[in-house]
């Protein structure tokens, strides 16, 4: 999937460092965002949450304590279109829409999808951020322990992890997140900010 792509899209960020990078999609919400941030503060790690454009319009309070507290943001689109099955005009208007509301030059295309042409008009206003390791969290059909093995399955050279502030992966994710910064920390990993 990298190559389709073309060069340019980040899909880990070589520092030469046992470094990795916490993001999560599909935020804010104020059933899940708040115990995603509280959890974070407990293990004193901050991350860059991907946010769906209409979520930060409908919960502007839940996106500004994300921000207050030092976390990072990033464009995840306005409608978290997927770009396989969205026109080019079309998906760039939601993506400026989304600008709108969440600054920054980072972006993440929604499920990783976007045409060849929606990727160059991207990475030409942003870094385009992939990713290294997916939870899975989003799956109501897997178990936690899943999904932790999936966000385990790191090098923690530059990985870049996934995991979601969202209702459908709320389950998981609670469960999941505080054992994987607990063993992370417990290698010797560092978090940081994309």
């Amino acid at each position: 999937m990298r190559n389709l792509y073309g060069p340019g899209l980040i899909w880990r960020v070589r520092n030469g460092k046992n470094s990795l990078y916490l993001t999560f999609d599909d935020g804010p919400h104020p059933d899940v965002t708040p115990a995603v941030l509280d959890i974070l503060d407990h293990f004193d790690v901050k991350a860059t949450f991907f946010c769906v454009g209409d979520n930060v319009r409908k919960y502007p309070e839940v996106y500004a304590k994300v921000i207050g507290k030092g976390h990072r943001t990033g464009n995840h689109t306005f409608h978290h279109l997927n770009g396989w099955k969205s026109g080019f005009e079309d998906y760039i208007r939601d993506v400026e829409q989304c600008a709108g509301l969440v600054s920054g030059d980072l972006f993440r295309p929604p499920y990783g999808r976007i045409t060849r042409r929606q990727a160059k008009w991207l990475k030409g206003k942003y870094r385009v951020i992939m990713w290294t390791a997916l939870s899975g969290d989003f799956n109501r059909d897997l178990q936690p322990a899943t999904c932790l093995s999936n966000a385990l399955n790191i090098s923690g050279r530059g990985d870049i992890l996934v995991f979601h502030d969202s209702l459908k992966a709320r389950e998981n994710m609670l469960i999941t997140l505080p054992l994987f910064l607990e063993e992370c920390l417990g290698r010797g990993y560092e978090f940081r900010l994309l």
